[in-house]
């Protein structure tokens, strides 16, 4: 699709530091274009789209059956995005085109389960298994689901090469629990061996279905109880950055109190489906339809905001639902991730951000214009990166870490971040030479339930430590490290409140937009204790931390000033595309629950 040509095997070369290249191609077929990732990964996984999959295949080689079809004709003239395509993966009922794929889509499952294979095999190849550990990765796929004009794609990550012979998509299975259901049937529950875990992601244009509490087919309560108890094990994780942009949180959203979060403006891709003027301004959509069969309302695209599109409010919905059923379906740890469809798997870099969508944005003026026809536009970014604590850069140790939510996000840069949440810790910590060993025998990581009641409010220790960069691009210092807690009332209603713990925003840092050369004071590491000054022990609640950086210039500042003056499109100069950007990295939760 946007005649990239970069294969499974390309993407893990680029992970790991070598060249590939991008179109538009020659007349060859070849890249005109070569990157290079400016420092290679730890691990990675290419999560090709499950869907036609086989048909790509198929569609692409002149001497395959169905190559001839109208609908192999419409996937060769499309880029992706094409009518009939999208309707495909839109509309409620499943099916597959006969003619491209034989009848009962033999022809296609066969394809697709080769192409599957070739993915495997790529992963296996790339993985190092020697003492070094020197890179990681992992076999994938993506679900796609966009039904009803509703974003529910999930990542679907398997711990090793033992997996399912074929892979599973949108055009058989149109519900995401029974993609639960395969995957438990298939892999969790089989006895090969085989484990399996699916994230979410760009829940921001999911118009609310995303963190549904929704149970369809499932009345009683023991059903949505046992529905809820898949989920969490399935979804372990969640996407909260991508090149889609934020799904933190957002200002202006209904039912939603505390006042306003200043950071929660980040990176609003939908903002460009909303037509909405600046990054955030809290007005356009109206809330989404929550009444009688709500769930079969179609969406052309995001066009209504909710508070179920958003992680923050996602956490505290699942502590709504532990308190009714007994468990927590969104009880979620924290991840981020590139999303790239140009196979540059980690390629993050703003000043060197080469697009993600290959014919689509191969250009600066592509890529610095605010305007729906252009599928790369100035709404998307680079994306981000997962980051996990474990022992060492292994399948077992990194897949046992994002098993039990020892992971975080950022939206770029390799800023690290740790949360401990425990009863006592000492106001003195953040000065101990071996304050990690300290904080996990006082209490628990990221990820976890924090233990029993203690005396008094619970305490945390964050650190947040920034990315050096390189010697060309040297990372940002860091402004400020901040808890953010989430909780439910009497009634229902979601209340959020951020806590700054370390630094501050009134440092004095900006960036000069003519040159993107920043200024001011910042820290390279940060560290703080913070006790809930407002702990209520008969009620759940749900902190994560967030560590910002200094202000710097946002990827399409840096191509608008490299571009000639004359050719750069109103995106460069508009109110719509923020000039600079606050990146920032995410834990992933400690959660509290009265004890029974």
């Amino acid at each position: 699709m946007f005649d990239v040509r970069v294969t499974p095997d390309g993407a893990y070369r680029y992970a790991f530091g070598e060249e590939i290249e991008l179109p538009p191609n020659d007349r060859n077929g070849a890249g005109t274009r070569q990157v290079r990732i400016d420092r290679p990964l730890d691990f990675a996984a290419v999560t090709d789209h499950a869907e036609f999959l086989g048909e790509g295949v198929l569609c692409t080689d002149s001497d395959a059956g169905g190559y001839d079809s109208a609908f192999c004709e419409t996937f060769r003239a499309g880029e992706g995005r094409t009518p009939e395509l999208v309707f495909q993966i839109m509309s409620p009922w499943n099916w597959r085109d006969d003619a491209a794929c034989g009848e009962g889509g033999a022809r296609c499952a066969r394809a697709s389960a080769g192409l599957w294979k070739e993915t495997v095999e790529a992963a296996e190849q790339w993985n190092d298994t020697s003492e070094a550990c020197v890179h990681t990765t992992f076999p994938g796929y993506e679900y796609s689901s966009f039904r009803l004009g509703s974003n529910l794609h999930r990542n679907v990550i398997f711990r090793n090469a033992i997996v399912p012979g074929e892979v599973t998509s949108y055009l058989e299975v149109a519900r995401e629990w029974e993609l639960w259901e395969v995957l438990r049937r298939d892999c969790l529950d089989a006895g090969t061996g085989c484990d399996v875990l699916a994230i979410p992601h760009n829940s921001n244009i999911s118009n609310g279905r995303m963190f549904a509490v929704d149970y369809p087919g499932a009345w009683s309560m023991d059903e949505q109880r046992e529905r809820a108890r898949l989920r969490a094990r399935v979804e372990p994780l969640v996407e909260i950055m991508q090149h889609k942009g934020d799904s933190e949180c957002r200002n202006g959203v209904d039912g939603i109190l505390g006042g306003p979060d200043e950071l929660c403006g980040f990176e609003k891709f939908e903002n460009l489906a909303f037509s909405i003027t600046g990054s955030d301004s809290g007005s356009g959509p109206g809330p989404c339809y929550d009444g009688p069969l709500a769930d079969w309302v179609p969406h052309l695209g995001p066009n209504c905001v909710s508070p179920r599109s958003y992680v923050r409010y996602a956490l505290v919905e699942g502590l709504k639902e532990e308190g009714r059923l007994g468990v927590n379906p969104f009880k979620f740890g924290l991840m981020a991730s590139t999303d790239t469809h140009n196979g540059m798997a980690g390629g993050v870099a703003e000043r060197t951000y080469p697009g993600h969508l290959g014919v689509g944005d191969d250009t600066a003026v592509k890529r610095t214009s605010y305007r729906g026809g252009i599928p790369g536009n100035a709404s998307n970014g680079p994306g981000g990166l997962i980051g996990v604590w474990a022992e060492e850069n292994s399948r077992e140790a990194l897949f046992s870490a994002m098993r039990r939510k020892e992971v975080f996000g950022t939206s770029g840069p390799r800023i690290k971040v740790r949360l401990f949440g425990g009863w006592d810790y000492s106001e003195d910590l953040c000065g101990a030479p071996d304050l990690v060993a300290r904080a996990y025998a006082g209490g628990v990581p990221m990820g976890a339930d924090l233990p029993g009641l203690g005396a008094g409010a619970p305490s945390f220790v964050t650190v947040g430590m920034r990315d050096p960069g390189t010697a060309e691009a040297p990372g940002g210092l860091l402004q400020r490290v901040q808890i953010i807690k989430g909780w439910a009332d009497d009634d229902g209603a979601i209340h959020q409140e951020t806590f700054d713990v370390a630094g501050g925003p009134e440092n004095g840092a900006s960036v000069d937009l003519a040159t993107c050369e920043p200024s001011g004071p910042g820290h390279d590491v940060l560290c703080g204790v913070w006790r809930d000054p407002d702990f209520d022990p008969e009620r759940r609640a749900v902190y994560y931390a967030r560590v910002v950086e200094n202000p710097s210039c946002r990827y399409s500042t840096w191509q608008c000033l490299a571009l000639d003056p004359k050719d750069r499109p109103a995106g460069c100069e508009g109110p719509d595309v923020p000039k600079t950007i606050q990146e920032r990295a995410w834990s992933s939760p400690i959660w509290y629950t009265p004890p029974n």
